[in-house]
C-alpha cells in the first residue's frame, strides 16, 4: 500500500538527517549551506519579523536626531555669518573682550530673570522666616492673591542688573585674568593658577556690584514688600531717591560686597579647577571634544561650583536683604548688621539655604552653559581646561 505510506527521499527532506543514510538521490546532492544565524537579542527587544511597524521610541528618536541635526545646521550657518560680520576675533584683543561682555550679560540676564520665582520666595523667607512652609506653598499663595505677574514680582530690577553685573564679571573676568598673569608671567600664572582665578574674579566683582547694587536695591524692596512698593524698575529708583538720596541705592553696597565677591571668587576658581580635574579624568585632549560635548562639562563644573558658592555667599545674602528691607534711613551700617543679627541669631543667616542651593547651582550650570555657548558661536574658545605652558608651545 504504497500510497499510505511517505517515500524515503521525503522523510529524508523532511528530518534532514546529518547523514543521508539510505538515501541514494540524497547522496548525490550538494550539502546546502547553513542559513546565516541572526543576531541575537536582548530579552526586551522586540522581533522584527513579528513587529514590523516602527515604534514609537524609534519614531520619536528618529524625530529628535532629525531636528538636533538642523538646529546644529542652523547654528553653524549663523555663526558662520556672525563671525563673518564681526571679522577675526583676536584672543585677548579688544573684540575679544567685547565679546566677553556681552556673553557675560546674556548668561546672567537670563539665567537671573527666569529664577525670579525662586528668588522671590527665598527673599521673603529671608525678611520672615514663618511667612511660608515651603516654595509650592508660597506660589500657592502668591498666585492666588496677584496672579502670575506676582510671582515674576521683582524681574525687571532683576533683568537690568544682572545683565550689568554678568557683563562686568565676566569680561573683567578675562580681562583680568590676563592682566595679572602678564604681570607675573606665564609659568607663575599657571603654578599659581587658582590664586590667579581668586584675583582676577574679585578685581571683577568688586567693579561689577557697583553696576548691580541700585538695582538690586529696587530688586529686595519690591519683593519683600507687600504688596510691592513700586510699579518697576525705574518707578522704584525714582521713589528711592525722592525719599533717601542717591545713597538710598547703595546702602546695601557693603554687605553685597560680602556676598558676592566671596561668590564669585568661588565659583570662577572652582568652576576652572573641577574642569580641569574632568578634562584630567576623561580619554584624550580637551580639542578631542565636540563643543556639545565641552559646554556639556561646562554646566556640570558650573552647577557644582554653584553649590559652593551658595554655601559660602549666603550668610551675606540673608543680611543683604535684611538691609535693604529694614535698615532705616540714616542708620549706620555696623549699627544695622548688629541690631538685625541680634534678632535672627546665627541660626538666622541660614534661612533659605536649601531654595538657595538649587537656585544657585541651576543659575551658574546654565551661566557657564550660555557663555561658553556664546564664545562657541563667536568662534572663541571654551573656558577651563587648559594645558600647562609647555604644552602649549
Amino acid at each position: 500500500m504504497p500510497l499510505l505510506f511517505p517515500a524515503q527521499d521525503t522523510l529524508h527532506a523532511i528530518f534532514h538527517p546529518a547523514v543521508p543514510f539510505g538515501c541514494p538521490s540524497l547522496l548525490r546532492m550538494p550539502r546546502a549551506q547553513p542559513e546565516p544565524q541572526a543576531p541575537k537579542r536582548s530579552p526586551l527587544q522586540a522581533r522584527p519579523e513579528l513587529y514590523t511597524a516602527w515604534s514609537v521610541v524609534d519614531d520619536a528618536k528618529n524625530k529628535a536626531n532629525g531636528l538636533s541635526a538642523e538646529a546644529t545646521k542652523e547654528f553653524e550657518k549663523a555663526s558662520a555669518k556672525a563671525q563673518a560680520k564681526a571679522g577675526h576675533i583676536e584672543l585677548y584683543s579688544a573684540k575679544y573682550y567685547a565679546a566677553c561682555t556681552f556673553g557675560g550679560l546674556l548668561a546672567c540676564g537670563l539665567t537671573h530673570t527666569a529664577v525670579t520665582p525662586l528668588d522671590l520666595v527665598k527673599c521673603r523667607r529671608q525678611v520672615d522666616s514663618k511667612m511660608y512652609t515651603g516654595n509650592f506653598q508660597a506660589w500657592g499663595k502668591i498666585g492666588r492673591a496677584e496672579g502670575l505677574r506676582g510671582i515674576y514680582t521683582g524681574w525687571g530690577p532683576t533683568f537690568f542688573g544682572y545683565s550689568a553685573q554678568g557683563a562686568f564679571k565676566y569680561g573683567g573676568y578675562e580681562f583680568f585674568k590676563k592682566f595679572y598673569a602678564d604681570l607675573v608671567g606665564e609659568e607663575n600664572a599657571y603654578k599659581y593658577k587658582t590664586s590667579l582665578y581668586l584675583t582676577a574674579s574679585a578685581s571683577a566683582e568688586f567693579i561689577a556690584d557697583l553696576a548691580l547694587c541700585p538695582f538690586e536695591a529696587v530688586k529686595v524692596r519690591m519683593q519683600t514688600t507687600i504688596p510691592p512698593f513700586a510699579k518697576g524698575t525705574f518707578d522704584g529708583i525714582s521713589q528711592i531717591t525722592a525719599k533717601e538720596g542717591f545713597g538710598g541705592l547703595y546702602k546695601g553696597l557693603y554687605p553685597l560686597w560680602g556676598r558676592q565677591i566671596p561668590y564669585t571668587m568661588m565659583k570662577f576658581a572652582s568652576f576652572e579647577t573641577i574642569v580641569e580635574m574632568i578634562y584630567a579624568r576623561l580619554p584624550g585632549q580637551k580639542s578631542d571634544y565636540s563643543k556639545a560635548a565641552q559646554t556639556g562639562v561646562s554646566f556640570t563644573g558650573g552647577y557644582l561650583a554653584g553649590i559652593l558658592c551658595a554655601i559660602v555667599s549666603h550668610p551675606a545674602d540673608v543680611m543683604v536683604s535684611k538691609l535693604n528691607a529694614n535698615r532705616a534711613p540714616g542708620e549706620a551700617f555696623g549699627a544695622a548688621t548688629g541690631r538685625i543679627y541680634k534678632d535672627i541669631g546665627f541660626a538666622g543667616l541660614w534661612n533659605g539655604l536649601p531654595v538657595r542651593i538649587v537656585m544657585i547651582g541651576t543659575l551658574t550650570g546654565l551661566q557657564w552653559m550660555i557663555y561658553d555657548y556664546f564664545k562657541i558661536f563667536m568662534g572663541l574658545p571654551t573656558t577651563g581646561g587648559g594645558a600647562p605652558p609647555t604644552e602649549r608651545k
